[in-house]
């Protein structure tokens, strides 16, 4: 790194990503300040980095000139790395001495992947960390000025993937969802969002129901959708594909806090 962000006496006191080790880091959504300590200090130690389509080029700039960037992303419906040739990678890189960090967007934990990858590690007895990252429907919601919880409007909050392992919506039991938590996040579901709309509503959901649908969060570039759940397949053609969407009456409190457009 070209300076150092952190005071000495705490930078020091963090672990070090040492040679033959693995460590699996969540870069948090868009905005390339939301990576943590342990992050910053994985790009500082790092000899070589696989990261994500997702990751900032500002946060890849922070990493020693030295490094070797290994582009590893992954794209629902775009030709993308095979998983399994990732996680050989890491353990190759790894047994080869090298101080590796698998940089991915999000968390590393929700719905990224870094589960598989971890297993992968500890299977061919590569030593690893995992750093936990901002995911996207925690931080894409509070830069749209949506809290995911909130003491008036709900008491839980339910995270679901938009598509299964094979491109399709998931089998899940919908009416138990319906009837599940107040606030619903689904990522990766714009392809599917009419039918999950569909899905909801037979399983009790308002058809009015404030709904979101966040795109690009945590950029520059971040687009807002306010519709209702009815309203969601529409909305959902309208907006990119990098998008999550935020179901519940929580949506409501962004006409009061969304912050970012005042930035």
């Amino acid at each position: 790194m070209s300076s150092n962000p952190l005071p000495p006496a705490f930078w020091d006191q963090l672990p070090a990503l040492l040679p033959g080790w693995v460590w699996l880091v969540g870069g948090g959504p868009g905005d390339p300040g939301l990576i943590t300590a342990l992050g910053l200090k994985a790009l500082a130690d790092s000899d070589v980095i696989l990261h994500d389509a997702l990751i900032d080029e500002r946060l890849l700039a922070l990493a020693p000139s030295a490094a070797e960037r290994i582009f590893a992303g992954k794209r629902a419906g775009v030709k993308s790395c095979k998983q399994d040739e990732i996680s050989d990678t890491l353990v190759t890189l790894a047994r080869a001495g090298k101080r590796v960090l698998r940089l991915k967007g999000g968390d590393p934990f929700v719905f990224g992947r870094g589960g598989e990858e971890a297993q992968a590690l500890a299977r061919a007895g590569v030593p690893f960390r995992i750093v936990p990252g901002i995911t996207a429907g925690i931080g894409g919601a509070a830069y749209a000025g949506i809290p995911v919880t909130h003491r008036d409007t709900n008491h839980a909050v339910t995270f679901i993937t938009g598509h299964g392992s094979d491109g399709q919506l998931p089998k899940l039991d919908w009416n138990a969802v319906a009837r599940g938590s107040e606030t619903l996040v689904f990522y990766m579901g714009r392809k599917f969002a009419g039918e999950i709309a569909r899905l909801l509503i037979a399983g009790g959901r308002r058809a009015d129901e404030p709904a979101a649908i966040i795109a690009n969060a945590a950029r520059p570039e971040q687009q807002v959708l306010v519709t209702t759940l009815s309203g969601l397949a529409e909305a959902a053609e309208k907006s990119p594909a990098l998008a999550v969407m935020v179901i519940g009456e929580n949506v409501k409190l962004a006409k009061e806090l969304s912050w970012l457009a005042k930035v």
